[in-house]
């Protein structure tokens, strides 16, 4: 389900759950996104809060930021 996140959107936790038919399940969601040991092949960083905040990353919340920033063009990397 994570793969079909489109890139430069977000989904948080519960409309993943609910899109896997099981709304009551944003918890679970939760920890198996956690447990994602590709998460530069898996893009768990697309997944948010149901307030739209960013919540758990294991990379950390700024690098989840600016995988974000980076999908949408609101930054760039400049390799020299």
């Amino acid at each position: 389900a994570l793969l079909e996140i489109p890139y430069g959107k977000t989904m948080s936790y519960g409309q993943l759950a609910a899109r896997l038919g099981a709304p009551e399940s944003a918890r679970a969601v939760g920890t198996a996104n956690g447990a994602n040991p590709v998460a530069i092949i898996v893009p768990c960083h697309r997944v948010i809060g149901a307030d739209g905040t960013l919540v758990g990353y294991g990379g950390g919340l700024r690098r989840k930021q600016l995988l974000l920033d980076l999908e949408i063009g609101r930054v760039s990397l400049e390799l020299s």
